[in-house]
């Protein structure tokens, strides 16, 4: 029997960017940072521009899904959000809610690195997800190594020369033992450990270059990935 159960995931962070910019990253401009919403059903239940935004989804079986987010200008052209996640998990609730409160804190940073980096660049957003065989224990290890990320850091420099994608050099801005983000000159690669909650290892590709292939990055990488795991 399936057992519903309520859920709040709340995360305060800083930002670099003003209240306007980041409620526009969060509203038009996930792509950049996070993945397309453009085609979310979700209901704005509260929207006081640049400072408070409720979105909330309902699904079969009493699922529910809320985002709020709360802005407060700061200064020096910065925010303070305070973000709340929160709903109703229809099954799996702690594996639900460990792999939701754990991509939270990747998202979040990701996003700062936009605002930081790239904000208002144009973006071209490409997702590509690793083959089965990545969810085995040690999936995760195996891309960063060939990625030559195996234990480095946050604020490491990679340098790397890999088959069908070429060569990767940026700096690793965000890493744990589920998730890796190096950020180029022109773009960021966030990838995810999601083996650790029974999916495939996964990946994005956020290109400010002005001249990205979605269709070009994922048949590059999606090579490199098949490789990883054949």
């Amino acid at each position: 029997m399936t057992e519903n159960r309520d859920f709040e995931i709340v995360y305060d962070t800083e930002l670099p960017g003003t209240p306007e910019r980041v409620w526009e990253a969060v509203t038009n401009g996930t792509p950049a940072w996070m993945f397309p919403t453009d085609q979310w059903p979700d209901v704005k239940t509260v929207e006081e521009y640049p400072r408070h935004l409720v979105s909330r989804m309902d699904g079969p079986d009493g699922w529910v899904n809320q985002l709020e987010h709360v802005l407060e200008p700061l200064e020096g052209g910065r925010a303070r959000l305070h973000y709340v996640h929160s709903g109703i998990f229809a099954d799996n609730w702690d594996q639900q809610y460990d792999g939701a409160s754990r991509h939270t804190e990747f998202y979040l940073h990701t996003l700062g690195q936009y605002l930081q980096y790239f904000d208002g660049r144009p973006v071209v957003f490409t997702d590509i997800q690793a083959p089965a065989a990545s969810q085995e224990p040690g999936g995760f290890s195996r891309l960063r190594e060939a990625l030559g990320a195996g234990s480095v850091g946050q604020g490491a420099r990679v340098e790397v020369e890999l088959d069908s994608v070429g060569r990767l050099e940026g700096e690793v801005d965000f890493s744990n033992e589920h998730f890796l983000g190096i950020r180029t000159a022109d773009a960021l690669y966030r990838f995810f450990g999601r083996n650790a909650w029974g999916a495939p290892v996964g990946m994005t590709v956020h290109d400010f270059s002005g001249a990205g292939d979605s269709e070009a990055t994922a048949k590059a990488w999606g090579g490199l990935l098949e490789r990883v795991y054949g």
